[in-house]
């Protein structure tokens, strides 16, 4: 019950659902830079491959010289030639 209240005082206020939640938003710009947004924790990083653990799953990138900058407590941003990356559903 308290979930749909909050639902509707979201709709009213059209509030995106990543600020009032733990869901998870990655925004690619182009093929060097990737935020992630409220995320939990690194699980693996090398130049190649980075895992990232959200509270949905775990989001995957590939790719060549990938840094990680500008981390925040719930922001990460990871840089360098992305190749690919995909997503292990955790959460249903």
């Amino acid at each position: 019950m308290k979930k749909r209240n909050y639902d509707k005082i979201n709709k009213m206020l059209e509030m995106p659902q990543e600020v009032y939640s733990d869901i998870p938003k990655i925004t690619m710009i182009g093929f060097d830079e990737m935020i992630i947004e409220n995320f939990k924790g690194i699980l693996e990083y090398e130049e190649y491959f980075v895992r990232i653990n959200t509270h949905v799953g775990i989001v995957n990138v590939n790719g060549f010289n990938l840094n990680l900058e500008n981390m925040t407590e719930d922001d990460i941003k990871v840089t360098g030639k992305i190749e690919s990356m995909d997503i292990e559903r955790t959460v249903d």
